[in-house]
């Protein structure tokens, strides 16, 4: 038996409720079984709905995975903003080893490189959208003059992520505890704010 399961008892499940149901259930069926099994109909079996139900709300398979994706991401990797930029980044990055180190986490990585038809060219910025986001942190950063003026926000988000990405997509390393806090601390010598040179400069308006 496939993790869809037999059909379960439709549920008279509305608005939010129903959302939420049949959104697990996709997070599960991707995780268990990838995109093939991503299905409008085992997800509705697994959330207990009618699949009309399913397609009245999100008209494609498509729009529901998309969704079912973006909404994980965002409940699992907040921005946090506790006025300190290796704080808020240690967090951040913190929250996305713990979830890349679940099956649910490695499996939602791989979606973004495995192929599929009816995904490629919306499956990207799922996490390039929340990798974006966190660019945030680092400006607030710069901002308050923790960080050189001429940070790259995006590249440093970048240079964090990358090795987390590559452990579970090509070496297999474990995501330890300590690895998101070093390899913050590691981006973060290059982008400390400097007393002298082009930091002095820039910030005297020179």
């Amino acid at each position: 038996m496939t993790s869809s399961g037999p059909a379960a008892p439709p549920l008279r499940r509305r608005g939010e409720h129903m959302r939420q149901a049949v959104l697990a259930a996709v997070v599960d069926l991707l995780s268990a079984e990838g995109l093939a099994g991503a299905t409008v109909a085992a997800a509705a079996r697994r959330a207990g709905v009618h699949e009309t139900s399913v397609y009245r709300r999100w008209k494609t398979r498509e729009n529901l995975i998309l969704d079912a994706l973006t909404t994980r991401l965002d409940t699992a990797l907040p921005i946090p903003d506790t006025g300190e930029v290796r704080e808020d980044l240690v967090r951040f990055f913190g929250s996305l080893a713990r979830l890349l180190g679940t099956a649910e986490g490695r499996a939602l990585l791989r979606l973004s490189v495995e192929r599929d038809d009816t995904l490629d060219g919306r499956r990207g910025p799922y996490w390039s959208e929340r990798l974006a986001r966190a660019a945030v942190m680092v400006r607030r950063g710069v901002e308050r003059g923790e960080l050189a003026v001429d940070t790259d926000a995006a590249l440093l988000v970048e240079a964090v992520s990358g090795p987390l990405f590559a452990r579970v997509l090509l070496s297999g390393a474990p995501l330890e505890e300590t690895l998101a806090p070093r390899l913050v601390d590691l981006a973060l010598r290059g982008a400390a704010s400097r007393q002298d040179g082009t930091a002095t400069a820039a910030r005297d308006g020179a």
